[in-house]
This record gives C-alpha cells, sequence and structure tokens, in this order.
C-alpha cells in the first residue's frame, strides 16, 4: 500500500496537513506498446481537488507522449515507458503551476475560468486569486473540460484578474468585487449558446461593453454593398485548383472575407457571430477564407488573438487542410517573408490542437496544386520540415520511452 507525502513537497514539517498519495506506476506491454498505467491517480488527484484527467495530460503534454483515460475503468495511461521518480517530479510542477496558490502557495484553491476565458486558482485560505500559464497546453484542455467545482460563485464565472496583478501571480481586492458584482448579473442567451458550444469564446456582455454592433448609417451601409460586389477572387482568397463559381457577390464566403477587410481589427467573438449569421460556421472553406482574410505578415502576434474561432470551427481533417492550404496561400503567395516562420505558425495552431500531428505529417510530404501552384507548393512544405522533423522525433522518443 502507498504511503503519504507532503502535498508540497519542499515542506519537511511532519505536522504539514495538506496530504498525498504517493504516486505509484505501473508499466505494462513492450516494444511500440509499452506504456505506464497510474493506478492510484484518482486518489491523488482527489487529494489536490482537481480531476484525474488534469494530472494524466500534463504528464503527457511534458513528456511529448499520448495519453489515454477511462474513467469508468479508473485507468491513466502515459504512452511509452517512465519511472515513478519522473512522474513525480511532474507531479509537484503540476502541483505548483495548477494547484498551488500563487500567493501563499496553499493547496486549497479551486479552477474558475473567468469571462474573459482566463484561468485563475480561487484560493480558499488567503482569498487572492491568482492566473495560471496560458500558454500551457493543459490550459487549453481545461477551457474545454472545465473543472465541476463544488462551489461555485453565483453566475458561474469570475472576472478577470488585474492585468497588472497577473504579471505577479495575484488578483487585487478590486477585481474580486467587481467580479463578484458581474457573475450576479447571470449570462444571456447568446452567451450561453457561445459558452455551450465553445468555452474558448468570449461573453455577449462584452460585446456590449466594446460598443460593438452593425453600423447602419447610409454611408456605412452603401460601403458594405461597394464591398461586397467586389467578390472574394478580388481579394486573391481563392486557390487556382478551387471552384470559383458559387464565388458570387452573394456568396456568404465572399460576404464574410469582405466583412473582415472591412472591420480590420475585429475580436474573435464579432468574427464567430459573423459566421454564425452567415450560416457557414461548419463550412471547411470559412476556415480558409478567414485564415487568409483575418492574418497578415505579423500572423506570429495575430494568432493568439483568433485561435478561439478556429478552436471552434476545426472540427474535422477537412478543416484542418483548409487551415493549412490558407497557410500555403498566406506564406507562398501573399506574404514570402513569412516562408521563414512556417514552423512557428505551424506549431502555434498544433500547441492549441487545432491541428493534429498526422494530418500535418500527411500534408508536408504530399505536394498539393489545390491551393497554390506546385512550385509554391514545394517550397511552403520544405520550410515546414524543421517542424515535422520535431514532431517525429517526439513520436520516436515516445515509442522509445525508457
Amino acid at each position: 500500500m502507498a504511503g503519504f507525502v507532503n502535498i508540497r513537497r519542499d515542506v519537511d514539517d511532519k505536522f504539514y496537513r495538506y496530504r498525498m498519495p504517493v504516486l505509484l506506476t505501473k508499466i505494462e506491454g513492450k516494444g511500440n506498446g509499452i506504456k505506464t498505467v497510474v493506478p492510484n491517480m484518482s486518489d491523488v488527484a482527489r487529494a489536490l481537488s482537481r480531476p484525474p484527467t488534469y494530472p494524466t495530460k500534463f504528464f503527457g503534454s511534458e513528456l511529448g507522449a499520448q495519453t489515454s483515460v477511462d474513467e469508468k475503468n479508473d485507468r491513466y495511461i502515459v504512452n511509452g515507458a517512465h519511472d515513478a521518480k519522473r512522474l513525480r517530479e511532474l507531479l509537484d510542477a503540476f502541483i505548483d503551476k495548477f494547484v498551488l496558490c500563487g500567493s501563499c502557495k496553499n493547496p486549497e484553491t479551486d479552477l474558475i475560468i473567468t469571462k474573459n476565458e482566463l484561468i485563475v486558482r480561487d484560493c480558499k485560505a488567503c482569498g487572492e486569486r491568482t492566473g495560471v500559464d496560458m500558454r500551457h497546453r493543459l490550459s487549453t484542455y481545461i477551457l474545454k473540460n472545465p473543472p465541476k467545482n463544488k462551489s461555485k460563485r453565483k453566475g458561474g464565472h469570475a472576472e478577470a484578474p488585474n492585468p497588472s496583478n497577473e504579471a505577479n501571480g495575484t488578483a487585487g481586492a478590486a477585481d474580486i468585487d467587481e467580479a463578484e458584482a458581474e457573475a450576479g448579473s447571470g449570462d444571456d442567451e447568446m452567451t450561453k449558446r457561445i459558452r455551450s458550444e465553445a468555452s474558448e469564446l468570449n461573453t455577449e456582455s462584452q460585446l456590449v461593453d466594446e460598443g460593438w454592433s452593425a453600423d447602419t448609417s447610409s454611408d456605412a451601409v452603401k460601403a458594405r454593398v461597394v464591398a461586397v460586389t467586389s467578390g472574394v477572387t478580388s481579394l486573391g482568397l481563392i486557390g487556382p485548383g478551387e471552384d470559383e463559381s458559387d464565388e458570387d457577390a452573394d456568396s456568404p464566403y465572399t460576404q464574410l472575407g469582405n466583412w473582415v477587410k472591412e472591420y480590420p481589427g475585429c475580436n474573435a467573438v464579432e468574427v464567430y457571430k459573423k459566421v454564425q449569421e452567415l450560416g457557414i460556421e461548419k463550412k471547411h472553406k470559412a476556415v480558409q477564407i478567414l485564415a487568409q482574410a483575418l492574418f497578415t505578415s505579423d500572423i506570429i502576434s495575430e494568432i493568439p488573438s483568433y485561435l478561439p474561432v478556429f478552436q471552434k470551427m476545426v472540427t474535422s481533417e477537412k478543416h484542418q487542410k483548409a487551415l493549412l492550404g490558407a497557410i500555403e496561400r498566406l506564406a507562398g503567395l501573399d506574404y514570402p517573408e513569412l516562408i521563414a516562420v512556417i514552423p512557428r505558425i505551424l506549431m502555434e495552431f498544433y500547441q492549441a490542437d487545432v491541428l493534429d500531428e498526422d494530418v500535418v505529417t500527411s500534408w508536408g510530404t504530399h505536394v498539393s496544386k489545390k491551393y497554390v501552384d506546385k512550385d509554391t507548393s514545394k517550397k511552403v512544405r520544405k520550410a515546414s520540415e524543421p517542424f515535422l522533423k520535431w514532431l517525429a522525433e517526439a513520436e520516436d522518443d515516445d515509442e522509445d520511452g525508457e
């Protein structure tokens, strides 16, 4: 039977009251099928007041390994052979990043998702709310699979921490008071609809605060009519191998492309609402149009702002290929300077779980003339080789685990 250790293993006090079971591991299988099972993951997670899927996914992210979860049979698996010492070290890292209060280092915290889709640790001991690293892949997973806190505040969400405090891991009292005041107002129907479909998107109340609405003045209407009649083909959004027959001025794709050009700087919620308005939120071509219209030569800094839209809309291999096609056109035709940063672009979408390893690998090894000419297609794929190599080496490390 496993013993118990302090949740903070840097604390030697034998009277320290926050304890958890020692993490156990069991290696099963052999060869390419070897895997590490954590038989007491549920017990450890219960002591940390976190779902057992969170530390499991954290292990996979840090080790570059695939994970599998069978909650019904209480089996939590990390592919590859990993010794207990290494996983216990990673568990300490998980506790530090996603359990301990950033202010008092007390583990008595709940994870709360704010209205701005940030994750904060709400400490029951000192009352502080401190942010977590939103760049970590586990943060994306948590947004998609939010914790079921037993004692949520009214409204279910808290306001985001003050940006000035977030840098040092604290949230001010004024921010908490404001959060509690706003939480009591509840969410409207649009907010509930968007949140139920995609936790990545902001709330309707934010749109109202920002004063976004359609300009119905005569000048604005005329401007939109002129923009629509220009057509998507005039924007260069259609590839050489694609069917242009339906891209007239009334096409929803034409309207979407021109709308983005007409309203530069539109945020993720505005974009998704427009896509819904046009009824093309599930169409793969809408993904391509958006990527080409939203992004510029500064795509690396622009991607984080629009990731929520792509995380919501990219739901199949066909959608992923459309996104990759848009990247081909952006780097191969519109902004040649982006050729040098193709690996970084792919990494941004991969780490956000928008692009899958198999799809990117297949794309990178098969030249296509669907979106650009053959020579440009080769050039873009050649530039992607460092990222493809990294994927292959990560897979090899997974298989050779020990």
